[in-house]
């Protein structure tokens, strides 16, 4: 190189700081977008969660059927009538 020339990396300095905040920025948007989808999963699992059973509580030795509606004695495994399984 002859004396007095401007040496390039002189000018990597500038590009790395344009190059590392569209980097940052880039990186806070995935966060932020992760974060909008994380909390949207979280209030639909918690509205599933909390949502009101259709069914009244059974006082008598039954438990109703998930799928089909049908009183089931407590100790069934599956339903009398859709045989789909029973909960508890």
């Amino acid at each position: 190189m002859a004396p007095g020339a401007i040496a390039s990396a002189a000018e990597d300095p500038q590009m790395d700081q344009t190059n590392q905040l569209l980097v940052l920025i880039a990186a806070a948007a995935i966060g932020l977008i992760a974060m909008f989808l994380i909390v949207g999963r979280q209030r639909r699992d918690r509205a599933s969660a909390t949502q009101e059973n259709p069914f009244a509580v059974s006082t008598e030795g039954e438990k109703r059927c998930p799928k089909c509606g049908m009183g089931n004695l407590w100790t069934a495994n599956r339903c009398i009538a859709c045989k789909a399984p029973l909960r508890g």
